[in-house]
């Protein structure tokens, strides 16, 4: 009987452990679900922060186009050169006949002197002073460009008129009025050339004048 009753009390023991063991199994179980549901939500969690960097990224790029375009506009701005004025131009005369010409001649050269760019276009008005009276030179006709005379560069132009070989004292020349392009205000100059013009019937100027750049160089130097 005692065989019999530790037999029992082992079998007994050994059933308690087997039920304990699943027991334990159980338990375990439960946190590796807990693990993937928390894995699961710890993914979710990322691809939300990536989609919300991305926006940042596409926010940052929005920034940097609007800095692109007022940089553009600047250097726009600055490209801009206005229109020489006469205070900023030094005004010279100098005869430039070449002996055997029919002709004499006189360039009127603008320097710019007035410490930044400015442009120039088309014809300066010209008007001789003489015994007579003002004189107003004609246009030569020929086709004129803007042109940007740059601080402390010059540019000329000319002025022909007959000679006077008549013998007679003809039309005194006392003085030189030009006016730049575009402006009104102008400067009187010495006149360089012959001392005199031919008598004419007053029909039209004997005296013309050309563009800026038609003297000289050519443009501006």
């Amino acid at each position: 009987m005692r065989v019999r009753k530790l037999t029992f009390a082992a079998l007994a023991v050994a059933a308690g452990l087997a039920l304990t063991a699943c027991n334990g199994d159980d338990v375990a179980v439960q946190p590796d679900e807990s693990s993937a549901a928390s894995a699961s939500s710890s993914g979710g969690g990322s691809g939300s922060g990536g989609s919300e960097q991305d926006g940042g990224k596409e926010s940052a790029g929005e920034s940097t186009g609007g800095q692109d375009a007022t940089a553009g506009s600047g250097s726009g701005a600055n490209a801009e050169v206005g229109k020489c004025s006469t205070d900023e131009l030094e005004v010279t005369a100098t005869d430039s006949t070449i002996d055997g010409d029919s002709e004499g001649s006189v360039a009127v050269t603008f320097k710019n002197g007035g410490g930044q760019d400015c442009s120039l276009s088309g014809y300066a008005g010209v008007d001789l002073k003489t015994s007579e009276g003002d004189l107003s030179a004609k246009r030569s006709g020929q086709e004129s460009s803007s042109m940007t005379l740059k601080d402390g560069e010059s540019v000329s132009f000319g002025i022909n008129y007959p000679i006077n070989d008549s013998g007679g004292s003809g039309v005194k020349i006392t003085g030189l009025v030009v006016t730049p392009p575009d402006e009104t205000k102008s400067v009187t100059l010495e006149w360089p050339g012959a001392a005199s013009l031919p008598v004419t019937d007053g029909s039209g100027s004997v005296v013309e004048v050309g563009p800026m750049g038609s003297a000289g160089q050519g443009g501006a130097s």
